[in-house]
């Protein structure tokens, strides 16, 4: 399944920044067209006002001089004053009729605005309404003087105004969104920062630490951050101490136990068994019919004393520190091939010189081994299982597991043998990684360094 990328910080932030101009240029033209329109009907209202007053002086001239063949009405000095392209200006008579009319030509704008904007701008405004004001002599209303603006010339001057703000938004805002963007990204470069100390921090590299930004905000992230940093190092530390601390006492009581086990389980076996072989002996002499159950008695004793060697041996396992990691563990894999008579298969391979390690990481590689080999053998059902033991320099030592058996997934659930692994791992500073196969198969990928100075494990009081 395909992840949805999704768009960044500077991106999502840009593309508002945008859509918000455009808005704030949209509410500017819409502006500038109401005024446009409102100082259109306050003109007319003002030419339709005067043209009323030329008329009645003209009228009561006529009558003070009296003159009734005068001219009347004479619009042509008003409108040689006010006309202008679509405007008309007109005399009505008290019937209705027009009497006298002067209308401007086409206006001096090029081009016919798209009809989209013809709609839109004739629904909100209303177009070639008129500015009437009555013309009176004597107390009586003789007509009025009507003007109005040619709807199509209106429109058109009103896109020739507003392609000029259309104009400036489309040079100016993919200009304002580059430098928003690149203000952005040059503010937020510190997330990057942040981002990689994150995933330094999830490698397992406690010491990163985050430098001082300019931004308060993100000196507040960084602050943060580091304070956690420290913290969490201090409670992985703790946790590894305490974590070596349980692994000392744990193995004190393997040790403890097996003592026990050796001396009194062990030697009450070897009882049971002297007084089987009393018993048989008397049975021959006496009743040979209990000879059977004699020998019965020798054998499960003999029996629970090789379970119990076994058990010896994984509670208290050979002195690495004296025989050495490679013969402890060649002894350990030589033990399971005899108790599997081969099924499975155990090989081993070692590169490099072991015999300088610290007794606590030998110790530990052995644990780690014994466990992962019973983990191998009992829940995997492998048939071949390798081992693979290098030393890089003295620095590390690289330990590799692998087996053909089913999905480990049984391994990893059963018990506590892998958490067991991980924490004896935890202890001496390295890392372990468990993969498994598509079908079958998987390998344990343990890195442990060496350290300068030896490891001191100190024994449960």
């Amino acid at each position: 399944m395909w992840k949805r990328l999704k768009p960044d910080l500077k991106l999502r932030l840009t593309l508002r920044v945008g859509a918000i101009s455009t808005l704030c240029f949209a509410a500017i033209s819409a502006y500038f067209l109401i005024e446009a329109d409102r100082s259109v009907h306050t003109r007319i209202d003002a030419i339709a006002g005067l043209a009323a007053r030329t008329l009645e002086l003209q009228q009561n001239k006529i009558q003070w001089v009296n003159h009734p063949r005068s001219e009347f009405p004479d619009l042509d000095g008003v409108a040689a004053s006010v006309m202008t392209p679509g405007l008309c200006l007109a005399f009505r008579a008290s019937s209705g009729e027009s009497v006298q009319r002067f209308c401007g030509g086409a206006s001096g704008v090029t081009g016919h605005p798209p009809q989209a904007f013809v709609a839109l701008y004739r629904t909100l405004f209303d177009l070639g309404r008129e500015a009437t004001h009555p013309v009176t002599a004597r107390g009586t209303t003789i007509g009025e003087a009507a003007v109005w603006i040619d709807p199509a010339v209106q429109t058109a001057e009103a896109w020739h105004d507003a392609g000029r703000l259309i104009a400036a938004l489309a040079i100016a805002l993919p200009l304002l969104c580059m430098l928003v963007y690149a203000a952005l990204a040059r503010a937020l470069r510190p997330t990057t920062i942040i981002r990689e100390g994150l995933a330094r921090i999830a490698d397992d590299d406690l010491t990163t630490r985050l430098p001082s930004f300019e931004l308060a905000e993100l000196t507040a992230i960084g602050d943060v951050f580091n304070h956690l940093a420290a913290r969490l190092s201090s409670a992985l530390a703790e946790r590894s101490e305490l974590t070596r601390r349980l692994i000392v006492v744990q193995d004190e009581e393997r040790r403890h136990l097996a003592r026990e086990l050796h001396d009194e389980f062990g030697q009450s076996l070897a009882a049971v068994r002297a007084l089987a072989a009393s018993a048989r002996q008397t049975a021959a002499e006496e009743c040979p019919a209990l000879l059977p159950e004699c020998d019965g008695i020798a054998r499960t004793a003999t029996d629970m004393m090789e379970t119990l060697r076994g058990a010896l041996f994984r509670l208290r396992p050979p002195d690495v520190d004296e025989l050495g990691l490679v013969a402890s563990l060649e002894g350990l894999v030589a033990g399971w091939n005899g108790r599997s008579r081969c099924q499975p298969r155990f090989d081993c391979r070692f590169d490099g010189a072991f015999e300088s390690l610290p007794a606590a990481v030998g110790a530990g590689l052995y644990r780690i081994v014994q466990e992962a080999l019973t983990n191998a053998a009992k829940h995997a059902d492998a048939r071949r299982v390798t081992l693979a033991l290098t030393e890089h320099d003295g620095r590390t030592i690289t330990l590799c597991i692998a087996d053909d058996g089913r999905s480990a997934e049984t391994a990893i659930t059963s018990g506590m043998g892998l958490l067991g692994m991980r924490e004896r791992v935890a202890a001496l500073g390295g890392q372990l990684s468990f993969e498994t196969g598509a079908d079958r198969g998987a390998t344990l990928h343990v890195v442990i360094p060496v350290p300068v100075h030896p490891v001191v494990m100190e024994h449960a009081a």
